[in-house]
């Protein structure tokens, strides 16, 4: 992105300081999950720490739509960073005085949740003005590294958490929070692209505000028939994500699982560098669609054999597929959505997306403990036939659920790519210009700088940062005189 000049070293800037902030955030979520299983050896206690910070998520979307659509952004990724900051401190005050307890995690995680999901939306909502469409598909696929580093962060964690404690952790993540509000409240950045265009239903009431994200896909049957197939293949990778583990359990130790763990992510790790310097084809369903069935075909090579060296293979090529299949995705929505209604699309699509995910943590290993893993015990209902194929024991059942899912995720890519809506989402009218309306807002603002009579200015470049102003409370409207185009 070097040929975007001064703008593309401040949303880098961004980026990496949010990255910072993710990786403190991981850091936490991994030692207060270790700290919960440990204090009351309950999976179901356990797990519920992954719902806590899910269902809250999905539920405060729409509303964080809302206001990325009507509130100035940086303001609100503020004062989102403030609240989780905020609930990161008082558990942290719970653990040093030693009165912490299993709910309060629970409350923490959830207002974390909820802050993080609107932080999110006005982050994506704000980044394509920024980018520009040319290089926002490079710039997404950037993103995805945050998902590696959600895989990596335990490995560290779990020697930090040995020498500096469950405090010194949570210390540390909010370092990495004052290091990310402080990069974005010193980043120059215009405020035409902060504060969103006026959209013509301020007035309406706040559900109908919220339901502006649904009528729009709604309007365009291709985009929300891409958000449908997202969500079954959120809901299928749902499934895989909490069994895999398992399922290397069932025939290694803990030391094999956290390398082939380690594999994974690198394999994930390497997609995203791939997409943020290819930034995907021309057509971007065909990067969906082929990452479903390349994806889909990973997750069926999980089960041939009970092998470390099969998973080592296998699974960084299935995890290589997802910032293929997600930065392509959130492109096509970002390219094709008007400005003024991006932030309630974006969250929109977060509801249909992540809606499944919790379905798949709650029916995954019922499935298997209930019904697959008998069947492929020796002497069970298919242990002459299937069996003979992948084999019968311990976690064969996980592994005939990985052949069901992968299958399910190659024939999701021959339908999405035979719904013709889905095949020419990318012919539909770009709702984002070329050029990253930074650029255009900066040189109007030159322009306006280079008129106004100036008193002693000094020699020099402008200095990529200053500081911005002072952040109004979340609920203070904005001046009707605010500039209302990007």
């Amino acid at each position: 992105m070097a040929d975007l000049a001064i703008p593309a070293r401040r949303l880098v800037a961004i980026w990496l300081a949010q990255l910072l902030s993710l990786i403190g955030s991981s850091l936490t979520a991994f030692v207060l999950g270790v700290w919960v299983y440990q204090e009351t050896g309950s999976v179901t206690q356990f797990a519920m720490i992954f719902l806590s910070a899910t269902l809250p998520a999905v539920l405060v979307a729409p509303f964080a739509g809302v206001l990325a659509d009507g509130r100035d952004r940086r303001k609100l990724m503020l004062v989102s960073d403030t609240v989780a900051a905020l609930g990161t401190a008082a558990l942290a005050l719970l653990v040093a005085s030693d009165n912490l307890a299993v709910w309060h995690i629970y409350v923490a995680g959830a207002v974390t949740a909820a802050a993080s999901t609107v932080q999110g939306v006005a982050y994506q909502s704000m980044t394509p003005s920024l980018v520009g469409k040319k290089h926002l598909g490079r710039f997404n696929g950037l993103m995805q590294v945050s998902r590696a580093v959600q895989i990596a962060a335990p490995l560290l964690a779990g020697v930090l958490v040995v020498t500096i404690g469950v405090a010194g952790v949570m210390a540390i993540d909010l370092v990495t929070f004052v290091i990310a509000a402080t990069t974005l409240m010193l980043v120059r950045i215009p405020s035409s692209i902060t504060r969103p265009p006026k959209s013509g239903d301020a007035a309406e009431p706040l559900l109908r505000r919220a339901a502006a994200g649904w009528r729009h896909l709604r309007d365009r049957p291709g985009l929300l028939q891409l958000m449908v197939v997202f969500a079954v293949y959120n809901f299928l990778f749902g499934i895989a994500g909490v069994l895999v583990q398992p399922l290397i359990l069932s025939f290694a130790d803990a030391d094999t699982l956290g390398v082939l763990m380690f594999a994974g992510g690198a394999g994930l790790f390497a997609g995203s560098l791939v997409m943020g310097a290819w930034g995907g084809p021309k057509r971007r369903i065909n990067a969906v669609c082929g990452g479903l069935a390349g994806g889909g075909v990973a997750l069926v090579l999980h089960s041939l054999s009970p092998s470390a060296w099969l998973i080592g293979i296998v699974a960084p090529l299935f995890l290589f597929m997802l910032p293929i299949i997600n930065s392509s995705t959130m492109t096509l929505i970002q390219t094709k959505t008007e400005p003024s209604v991006l932030g309630r699309v974006l969250a929109t699509a977060r509801v249909l997306g992540d809606a499944s995910v919790p379905l798949a943590y709650v029916i995954a290993g019922p499935l298997v403990d209930g019904f697959f893993e008998p069947l492929l015990q020796p002497g069970g209902a298919l242990a002459d036939s299937v069996g003979s194929v992948i084999g019968t024991g311990p976690g064969r059942g996980i592994a005939l659920l990985f052949v069901i899912t992968g299958s399910v995720m190659v024939v999701l890519a021959a339908v999405a790519w035979a719904t013709p809506g889905v095949r020419r989402v990318d012919d539909l009218p770009d709702a984002l210009p070329d050029e990253p309306a930074a650029a255009s807002a900066e040189a109007a603002e030159d322009v306006a700088g280079a008129a106004a009579p100036k008193a002693a200015a000094p020699a020099g470049p402008v200095p990529d940062i200053e500081p911005a102003p002072v952040p109004k409370p979340a609920g203070e409207p904005e001046p009707d005189a605010a500039p209302a185009t990007r």
